[in-house]
């Protein structure tokens, strides 16, 4: 029956160098004992676009290039500093965002450049247990709770009723026509719903998101989600987020960094 939950976050999946193939180009290029200090692949992936344009993997390998900065940490700061952000966009980072609403999903979506998506269709599953979580707007108030809850009971009664009706569950019902059915049944069911997406980002795109969606201005629960994948990114990948400050405005962080927009 209808639940109540909390959007979770997680980092399902990130890139990883393959190191033949990048022991081979630096060997090519004439650096084959080059090393670098970044404690993941995907800072280090980074690093190695960015050195591979101006070929400053040791000083002189480039005439023009008399020193070079030694550390991954060091690297990923001025590449962020003077704003070299395509080398950002090389690595992706996969998540799973669950219990998280439709409205979410919908606000999310928003973000195209760098990302790709993947959301559980209501064409295929079949609402019968509808999770719900309330912004602080709502919860804070007795009356407005007891009117969202009976909302959303009355609404999965009624996808009960409709699977009755249709007799989805019978064994002689043929797929295609349950995902027909299922498909318009759908469409009395609440965008606060609970669903699950797939979003997988470059971190130049991430970057923004975070900026952009952890901000007082953004919807609460966009907030909040954002604000748990910048808890993970920041902790797995302090090179390149490391730069951001949080500020705590209604209970929520808000991420902030001087290298706005790399």
């Amino acid at each position: 029956m209808m639940h109540k939950v909390e959007p979770k976050v997680f980092l399902v999946g990130e890139t990883k160098i393959v190191k033949e193939g990048l022991n081979g180009f630096l060997k090519h290029v004439g650096v084959p004992k080059w090393k670098s200090d970044a404690s993941t692949d995907l800072e280090k992936i980074i690093e190695v676009m960015g050195r591979l344009c101006y070929r400053s993997f040791e000083p002189g390998l480039n005439k023009n290039v008399k020193k070079v900065r030694e550390h991954n940490k060091d690297y990923l700061e001025n590449i962020k500093k003077v704003k070299h952000g395509s080398v950002i966009e090389h690595p992706v980072l996969n998540f799973i965002f669950t219990d998280v609403s439709r409205v979410f999903t919908h606000e999310l979506v928003r973000h195209r450049a760098g990302t790709a998506i993947s959301q559980e269709s209501l064409r295929f599953v079949r609402l019968d247990d509808l999770g719900q979580w309330l912004p602080t707007v709502i919860y804070e108030d007795e009356k407005a709770v007891e009117i969202f809850v009976k909302t959303f009971k009355h609404l999965e009664k009624l996808q009960l009723e409709l699977a009755e009706y249709f007799k989805l569950d019978d064994e002689a019902m043929p797929f295609h026509k349950k995902k027909v059915i299922t498909s318009a049944m759908r469409r009395i069911a609440p965008i606060g719903l609970a669903t699950t997406i797939g979003w997988s980002a470059n971190p130049r795109t991430l970057r923004w998101v975070l900026e952009m969606r952890t901000d007082p201005n953004a919807e609460e629960e966009i907030r909040l989600v954002f604000g748990k994948v910048a808890d993970i990114v920041a902790k797995r990948y302090p090179n390149l987020f490391c730069d951001y400050e949080i500020e705590m405005t209604d209970g929520l962080p808000w991420y902030k960094t001087k290298n706005s927009k790399v």
